[in-house]
């Protein structure tokens, strides 16, 4: 059996046995009880993040969209209202959007982030719709994962290409720039450098869709959370025979680790590109660049180092070109940016709200002043050239972390929000249905879960810990502090949570369990460090095996936390680095029950412990690299 970053359910016990599958007492119960319930939306009403974005120039009033973990939406009145359109297909991540120019209803969408995350997304490979979005099918590319970028040939919307990353945690061969000539009932891989370099961007001359460029990205994210491995294989590729032959382009570049690239639609010998340097570049930085004469000669555009802030690892600034003039260009960061003297000097068009961070912009090149701009906080649209815009308060795509529930009445659904801080969402409007009106933020890190106060509602804990007070409005810091010398280690996702028997007693995990039972005022740590000591480096590594990050050292943490509804001394406790554990004493004494058949650094990402029997758990295995069962 093969897994590529699945979830892998384990049933355990207590004394360490295991079984793969279902549950090992699995409820019997009337298979029409719950026939009646459907699932609805309840928010918060706000963007989420996403980076694909595309309109339809002959029908300026429509937009398609893609988020990272919030499917395809569209689009019908300039941004003013969006409704779902993928929800029917396996996958919700998102990285592309095609539209064909010469048929407006056919739509290209490749899933997978299409920029390197710590928590990857993978997707499924290629869907097609021929109906502006009413039906999709799957048309191949299933093992690339995550779709980078699309092109499509604007007389032709059966000719494409695409940029496929390939597997985030592993080396495989299938990555690179493919191309269909038959709508995506074949695909040919047309440029490949090799099974650790990812297709990144591919771009098509309006005007010559023979010619086309593409780079190329040697990048893999290490099996454990911030660990990444690169190098500068990759690079600015060209064609100009329909992608039977490439060249790479250099003359004035430096040593490319990561490039993105966009072509001026009204000059193709007008190129930009953000360009991130590697190891051994003279600046060892992001820079954006010039080409006037089709990729031969580059030249470095600007020192102004704001429209090339990175964002983030593969967060390279995206950028576009207005389709009349090839001196107005606009760089996607925390900020958007515009130069209107070909990237000489820039200015902030567009902050927050409604960004923050910035992902991709799409100009209609039949009128420039119409833009649609998709970030970490949704998609909005401008149609007056950037005086006013649409708001990103009409989209429920926010990506919510671990959730919480508190004890009032409607109750409150409260988490963090990937890149947007945190939100508790009433489950229940008073006026008939959930509008902006019914959520709020609750001062918490938006990187985890939120743990509101069984006996408190008013109070809200999050992140690795603060305390919000909804009644004041304050925020206070009340995690645990490592003692000198001591080794205490987080992640961006920690386990918090309540006891269900003792409400008083909240529980948090560094690389060890703590406990605080009068609101974190103060904290015993009730467990040694949980994590691997030892370990082989995983054989998904590949040839990063000897690198310094590679290196085997204490890095992992305790993932997930699970004490028991029957007893409140029994805790479960899973750890990133492949291991469960589990204590019948409190925190005295910890007892080792991995499963045998964990390895190290599969994630153990979540763990329920049962509501019926003391001695059994649950536990979800995030594999997030390719491996063998």
């Amino acid at each position: 059996m093969k897994l590529s970053r699945l979830m892998m359910m384990v049933a355990l016990t207590a004394l360490g046995s295991i079984g793969l599958g279902a549950g090992a007492q699995a409820q019997i119960y009337n298979p029409t009880l719950f026939s009646q319930m459907r699932w609805r939306p309840i928010g918060p009403l706000r963007g989420g993040r996403g980076r694909a974005v595309a309109g339809v120039p002959s029908e300026p009033n429509v937009f398609y969209i893609g988020n990272d973990d919030g499917g395809v939406w569209k689009s019908i009145d300039y941004g003013n209202s969006w409704h779902p359109i993928f929800d029917k297909e396996p996958t919700s991540s998102i990285g592309a959007i095609a539209v064909s120019l010469s048929a407006p209803n056919v739509i290209y969408v490749g899933t997978g982030e299409s920029n390197i995350r710590p928590d990857q997304a993978t997707g499924m490979g290629m869907y097609k719709s021929t109906d502006a979005g009413k039906t999709w099918r799957f048309i191949g590319l299933r093992n690339t994962e995550d779709i980078a970028m699309i092109a499509v040939d604007p007389h032709n919307p059966n000719r494409v290409f695409v940029a496929a990353l390939g597997h985030v945690y592993a080396p495989n061969r299938e990555r690179g720039i493919f191309r269909s000539l038959d709508g995506g009932k074949t695909w040919k891989k047309v440029l490949y450098v090799n099974e650790y370099t990812s297709g990144d961007d591919i771009e098509m001359d309006p005007i010559n869709p023979d010619v086309l460029y593409a780079t190329m990205w040697q990048q893999q994210q290490a099996p454990w959370e911030n660990g990444q491995f690169g190098g500068t294989d990759g690079g600015i590729f060209k064609s100009t025979n329909g992608g039977n032959t490439w060249h790479k382009l250099t003359k004035g570049l430096p040593a490319v680790q990561q490039a993105l690239l966009r072509i001026a639609p009204s000059d193709p010998n007008i190129l930009y590109a953000s360009v991130s340097s590697g190891p051994g570049a003279p600046d060892g930085t992001v820079g954006i660049y010039r080409s006037n004469d089709a990729g031969a000669s580059w030249h470095k555009v600007t020192n102004d180092p704001r429209p090339a802030e990175r964002i983030g690892g593969g967060d390279l600034p995206v950028l576009a070109i207005d389709p009349k003039n090839p001196d107005i260009v606009y760089s996607d960061t925390p900020v958007l940016w515009k130069s209107t003297d070909g990237g000489k000097t820039w200015f902030g068009f567009r902050g927050a709200p409604g960004g923050d961070d910035y992902q991709q912009t799409w100009i209609n090149p039949n009128n420039p002043d119409i833009m649609a701009v998709n970030s970490d906080q949704g998609a909005i649209v401008t149609v007056d050239g950037g005086k006013t815009w649409s708001s990103w308060y009409n989209q429920p795509t926010a990506a919510m972390y671990k959730v919480g529930i508190d004890p009032t009445w409607p109750y409150r659904v409260c988490g963090g929000q990937q890149d947007s801080g945190s939100a508790c969402v009433l489950e229940r409007g008073n006026d008939g249905e959930l509008t902006a009106h019914d959520w709020h933020p609750v001062g918490i890190e938006e990187y985890g879960g939120a743990a509101p106060d069984p006996l408190h509602p008013n109070l809200i804990y999050g992140g690795k810990v603060t305390v919000y007070n909804r009644r004041t409005g304050q925020i206070a810091d009340v995690g645990p502090r490592a003692t000198p010398g001591g080794d205490y280690r987080v992640l961006r996702t920690m386990p918090l949570v309540f006891s269900p028997i003792d409400l008083h007693r909240l529980y948090f995990a560094s690389n060890t369990v703590w406990q605080t039972d009068n609101g974190g005022h103060s904290w015993k740590q009730i467990s040694p460090d949980l994590t691997r000591k030892t370990w082989r480096v995983p054989a998904t590594v590949g040839m990063y095996k000897n690198s310094a990050e590679a290196k085997p050292t204490d890095r992992g943490v305790v993932y997930a936390l699970a004490p028991s509804p029957l007893n409140k001394d029994l805790i479960w406790a899973g750890t990133d680095d492949g291991l469960i554990w589990v204590t019948h004493d409190g925190g005295k004494h910890w007892t080792n029950v991995t499963p045998p058949q964990l390895k190290p650094f599969w994630r153990v990402f979540s763990l329920e412990a049962s509501h019926f029997n003391p001695n059994e758990a649950y536990a979800a295995i995030n594999t997030l690299f390719l491996v063998s069962l």
